[in-house]
């Protein structure tokens, strides 16, 4: 008789509380377990694994396990962030989220089997009947084959393998390769007993049709410059300031993304390290978004797929190629693509704008960005037919030009980068986005080099703007629920 996926017993039945409460129940009976002192991360763990088990991958990435496991890394870091009570904030959207999915119609009920791994002859065997169920988009016995090789090979390495599939497929959805490396990123605070199981949805997503693409353009980028076979350097250093700086600014004065894997496979070629291209690429990403006149919340890929690659590029046992792949098809999901379709033809924001702003001190200053962002005006429903078509509107470009003055005045910025946490907060609407996005300018600012670390905060104060209001019913009633 087939049974679901059974957990340990410390941790069952908190898992059953986020399965079974009922969602208009769930905030409050949330707040009342961590008042009560249950651990920020173990009611994340509850709700990772709650998902998981509870809740069926829809057939787009909306729905479902994927945005509960992708947004973990960056819940968890947030809610080190704010303080007081307010670090409850995030967790309390996490185990809505997961609550709501695995009540919503669409996802549930459902339940995860508890199966045998199989093991195909050994770990090659194993590996090679994985990549033939992938070819005849088999998810399921994918699933089998993967758990056995979870547990009779090194994780990276089995994490590569799935990557293997997963990055070309970012040409259709950027979200092939985001779920299982963020979800990978979760994994490494949750604790390493919880791989296999909650790597599952990221398996069975991957390997579910269609099939991986040819990238016939990027196969040809690698052979023109022998990425794969001449030394390549891994690690940068100062010595590469000057290179890393010139590549950035060419990629964010780009109007064409299918020119950035040759500029990144020439800078390679000519001696420039993957870490220092990878941070070039990230500081083009930011000035790209920058650049952007998109108005949908969660076009945040730039970014946050930028912010995986460098994580990625640095990941011991990794191969060379994954790792070139990481960085060439960086441009190619849709979700970053669209903004070449909408992007001001200079850069952003407008020097000459922010030089007439009136002086502020930090404070004052600080007060003036989050007031731009929490007065963007609503938008009309009505009058959106395609979110992914949504463009800003033009007082967006007010908090913009406000952050880049807090900037220029070189103000604090733990200060603003908490502000804006703070204002992540509020964001039920896009299904973890903001959290996402808000983490990965952190991490890009503190990895990034004077003196272009900073776009990386003024991109987040952009996000937020456009992120803002579209739907904060959860974090209302949260803050009515503290505030009692």
């Amino acid at each position: 008789m087939q049974r679901r996926v059974q957990y340990a017993d410390d941790i069952e039945p908190l898992v059953q509380f986020v399965e079974e409460t009922a969602p208009s129940e769930i905030l409050e009976h949330t707040l009342g377990k961590l008042r009560a002192g249950v651990p920020i991360k173990t009611m994340l763990t509850a709700s990772a694994l709650a998902v998981t088990r509870s809740s069926d991958l829809p057939p787009g990435h909306h729905g479902g396990p994927l945005h509960p496991l992708v947004g973990l890394h960056a819940i968890r870091h947030i809610a080190e962030r704010v303080t007081g009570e307010n670090r409850f904030l995030p967790v309390l959207q996490h185990v809505a989220l997961s609550n709501k999915h695995i009540h919503h119609p669409g996802m549930g009920p459902y339940m995860l089997p508890d199966f045998d791994p199989i093991d195909a002859g050994g770990v090659e065997a194993t590996k090679r009947a994985f990549l033939e169920a992938v070819d005849r988009g088999v998810s399921n016995m994918a699933d089998h084959y993967f758990l056995w090789l979870w547990n009779n090979m090194p994780a990276v390495e089995a994490l590569d393998l799935l990557l293997t599939v997963a990055l070309p497929k970012n040409v259709l959805d950027d979200h092939y390769f985001i779920f299982p490396s963020f979800t990978w990123r979760a994994v490494e605070w949750l604790g390493r007993e919880y791989l296999p199981l909650l790597m599952r949805p990221a398996v069975r997503y991957v390997s579910r049709f269609p099939t991986p693409p040819g990238i016939p353009e990027i196969e040809a980028v690698l052979e023109e410059y022998q990425l794969l076979t001449r030394t390549l350097r891994q690690q940068t250093g100062m010595d590469e300031t000057t290179a890393i700086g010139h590549l950035g600014e060419r990629i964010e004065q780009c109007n064409i993304y299918a020119e950035i894997p040759a500029m990144l496979a020439k800078a390679l070629a000519d001696g420039l390290s993957l870490e220092g291209t990878g941070e070039a690429l990230s500081i083009g990403a930011a000035g790209l978004f920058l650049r952007s006149l998109t108005g949908n919340p969660m076009d945040v890929h730039l970014h946050t797929g930028v912010n995986l690659r460098r994580y990625l590029i640095q990941l011991d046992g990794l191969s060379l190629r994954n790792k070139l792949l990481a960085l060439l098809l960086w441009h190619t999901g849709p979700e970053v693509r669209s903004t070449q379709r909408r992007m001001e033809p200079s850069l952003q924001p407008d020097a000459a704008a922010v030089a007439t702003l009136p002086y502020h001190t930090q404070d004052e200053l600080l007060d003036a960005i989050a007031e731009s962002i929490y007065h963007q005006p609503p938008i009309d429903w009505s009058q959106v037919a395609n979110l992914g078509q949504l463009r800003a509107v033009p007082e967006v470009k007010t908090t913009v030009n406000l952050a880049q003055q807090y900037v220029n005045f070189g103000y604090d910025a733990t200060a603003l980068i908490t502000r804006l946490a703070e204002i992540a907060c509020h964001d039920n609407f896009t299904e973890m986005h903001a959290f996402k996005h808000h983490q990965a300018i952190v991490e890009e600012f503190y990895t990034t080099r004077e003196p272009w670390r900073w776009r990386h905060l003024v991109a987040g104060a952009q996000a937020a703007a456009i992120s803002f209001g579209k739907n904060m019913e959860l974090y209302e009633e949260a803050i009515e629920l503290l505030h009692a």
